[in-house]
């Protein structure tokens, strides 16, 4: 049985867990497992932003846990009068960073893929990053990882934005997103980037759990109150 046949036979069990878990836990250590949401205009200014949203579930719109919270947030932006570019990083053409230094910080990469060529243009002129990924092993998924690592090619150019990051986990202890959340934290202070905001959606190991879930709405919350 695969991770998802297994997650739609135990859905009245998991019932217990959005209970327990995916809806009450926001009322937690917001820092672990809940969220952190800008009051309204504090981030904008009153102005249009240029927003970039990297989603990196493997799995289609209508399963996807993050997805769905990515979704929610764009709907939010758009409302607010943002401008919202999505990029889906599993089903994109990218390449891993080699290493190689042949970008100098400061590109081209020597991948013509879509990371090159369709996501960098729009992240160098975006005002916020917005990196969402389900929480794979305790860390961010290798698509995200993928995207992350090719930051290398413009890291002078890409310092200095606004962030935000959402995840979603099945699992729903307090200790659960403290690696992802320091690893976010690490790159925040290397990119010198300003977090505008945080969704840690623990207890949402299936797409019912998460769109019943208070991350729903607080990821909705978060792009309207740009």
């Amino acid at each position: 049985m695969n991770r998802r046949e297994f997650l739609k036979v135990s859905y009245m069990a998991g019932l217990t867990v959005f209970l327990s878990g995916c809806g009450l836990s926001a009322m937690a250590d917001e820092k672990k497992v809940g969220a952190v949401i800008p009051e309204k205009g504090s981030v904008s200014g009153g102005r249009n932003m240029k927003i970039v949203v990297v989603n990196s579930s493997p799995h289609s719109d209508s399963e996807s846990t993050s997805k769905y919270l990515s979704s929610r947030f764009v709907d939010g932006a758009k409302s607010a009068g943002h401008e919202v570019f999505v990029f889906d990083a599993a089903n994109a053409d990218t390449h891993p960073c080699r290493g190689c230094d042949s970008c100098g910080m400061d590109g081209p990469c020597i991948f013509k893929d879509d990371i090159e060529n369709t996501l960098m243009p729009k992240m160098l002129e975006a005002d916020l990053l917005v990196l969402v990924t389900p929480l794979y092993y305790y860390g961010m998924s290798a698509q995200l990882k993928t995207i992350v690592d090719r930051f290398y090619s413009r890291t002078g150019k890409l310092h200095g934005k606004k962030s935000i990051i959402m995840a979603t986990a099945y699992n729903s202890a307090d200790w659960t997103m403290e690696a992802l959340s320091q690893h976010y934290d690490t790159l925040v202070r290397y990119m010198e980037w300003q977090d505008v905001g945080q969704v840690w959606a623990t207890g949402c190991g299936a797409r019912p759990l998460v769109e019943k879930s208070e991350f729903a709405d607080m990821s909705y919350k978060i792009g309207a109150n740009l």
